[in-house]
């Protein structure tokens, strides 16, 4: 884990939690797994918030210049995953959050207070 991934998952955190995504969550899956550092997860309480959710990390992780390695989801704004290599953000609406569980799929992780990353 480098302090570029804790800045990575705070600025996304901030963006998600600017724009009141809910249930944010940041899990330290460093330790468990080697496709990312953290987890970032989150809800929007609509299709509509879901991609203003997207929006909001994509433009906030790009003014703090990292870069977006790929992205999934959007056409239904169910479940959107931005993956940044060292972070992976996925927002969800309500239903499918619920439904893929990722923080029990995970919990061989660590959950993070993303006040501790600064």
């Amino acid at each position: 884990m480098t302090e570029s991934s804790k800045k990575m998952a705070l600025a996304a955190y901030r963006a998600l939690d600017e724009k009141k995504g809910s249930e944010i969550r940041v899990i330290d899956i460093s330790n468990v797994s080697v496709i990312a550092d953290y987890f970032v997860i989150a809800t929007g309480n609509s299709s509509s918030q879901v991609n203003a959710l997207v929006d909001s990390v994509e433009e906030k992780m790009h003014k703090a210049g990292f870069s977006l390695r790929q992205k999934e989801g959007r056409a239904g704004g169910s479940w959107v995953l931005l993956d940044y290599n060292d972070i992976i953000v996925h927002i969800f609406d309500k239903e499918n959050r619920s439904f893929y569980n990722l923080e029990h799929v995970w919990s061989d992780g660590q959950a993070v207070d993303p006040e501790t990353l600064e």
